[in-house]
């Protein structure tokens, strides 16, 4: 591929901070500070992007301790944080963001109206806030005002007419007029979930319609799908969830296509070839067992790391096999040993999958 600058540049998230053109998703039981630490370890030093935390809900997090609750667990080391909230009343969502930010370290946050949960639709969170722009604007109003660094909103798409389309800019111009410093777009709609095909066009739609960043979300697997989505819609930035999850060494792939420095303590050549990149799932995988251990109590680690398996096994040719390896360890010891033994073998990885599962 080209080295194009196009890739690697300042972009207009957190003062011109970030300058790499991949991020992670906000995925609940998936973006904790486990996983955030193993994709990280993939990037080079003079790499900077956003960085999520799972879905927070406003109603809990002002009472918790966000030291100790798994969701709000961070490694001393983390910048960049923007956790995403779901919430749609004054007075928790200035609760939760004085927290994250004060005692936290929040440099931003983003509101979820995307979510398409029957839990978050009852009560009018998530993606039912995009069913009265009113109130969605209102709330984007509520963050910004308490928020010292900028508010940010991950959206779902809308169906393809011109009414509907016209009707998404004119949505989110009154978001942006709220307070929003930038969107990410998902192009499936609430009712699709994770059915058939992310429709890129309606998220080069948004980059010509509104003035201000766009983040693509959706359908990206593969280091070349980045560039693609780039490419093709001309966002300012592309998201990936359960895939970048599964193969955290596309970070390392895009570094060293755009001629960047290794990440640190990684020698050689990003994996690329099936057989490498399956190689590294398991590599990565051992890794992530370490932070989660780090993290969290033994039988929340293990509960993680089962997680983890059944989201991203879909990738590897026998990844089934690892469910039930998983399933039998009774600690993780017994489970490092049960995968490392099962890599011994070689586990070749599939660039795609369908994102059904």
């Amino acid at each position: 591929m080209s080295t194009s600058p196009v890739y690697f540049k300042k972009r207009d998230f957190l003062n011109g901070q970030v300058n790499f053109p991949l991020c992670l998703a906000p995925m609940v039981g998936l973006s904790h500070v486990a996983l955030r630490r193993l994709v990280k370890s993939y990037m080079p030093a003079e790499a900077k992007t956003i960085w999520p935390t799972e879905m927070l809900n406003s109603r809990k997090v002002p009472f918790e301790d966000l030291r100790l609750t798994p969701e709000t667990m961070r490694h001393s080391s983390e910048t960049e944080l923007i956790p995403q909230i779901l919430g749609n009343e004054e007075r928790p969502i200035k609760e939760s963001i004085i927290r994250l930010q004060d005692e936290w370290g929040a440099e931003g946050i983003d509101i979820n109206m995307g979510c398409p949960v029957q839990k978050a639709l009852k009560h009018n969170y998530g993606v039912s806030l995009m069913g009265d722009s009113d109130y969605a604007a209102r709330v984007v109003e509520m963050a910004a005002r308490w928020s010292k660094g900028p508010v940010s909103v991950k959206l779902r798409a809308v169906d393809n007419s011109n009414e509907s389309l016209e009707k998404l800019t004119k949505f989110v111009q009154g978001l942006k007029q709220s307070g929003a410093s930038w969107v990410c777009l998902h192009p499936r709609t609430a009712e699709q979930k994770r059915r058939g095909q992310a429709d890129w066009a309606q998220i080069k739609w948004l980059k010509q319609t509104i003035s201000g960043p766009v983040i693509g979300n959706g359908d990206i697997q593969t280091a070349e799908d980045v560039y693609q989505m780039i490419d093709e819609t001309d966002c300012d930035l592309v998201m990936s969830g359960r895939a970048l999850a599964a193969r955290p060494w596309m970070m390392w792939q895009i570094a060293e296509d755009l001629g960047l420095s290794n990440p640190e303590g990684r020698v050689g050549k990003a994996p690329r070839t099936p057989e490498e990149e399956g190689a590294e799932y398991g590599r990565a995988l051992l890794q992530l067992v370490d932070y989660c251990e780090e993290a969290f109590p033994p039988s929340l680690a293990l509960r993680k790391i089962r997680f983890y398996i059944r989201t991203t096994h879909v990738w590897l040719l026998f990844g089934h096999s690892l469910i039930g390896i998983s399933s039998l360890a009774q600690d993780l010891d017994q489970l490092r040993r049960s995968v490392t033994e099962f890599f011994l073998v070689e586990q070749p990885m599939r660039a795609k999958t369908s994102l059904r599962q």
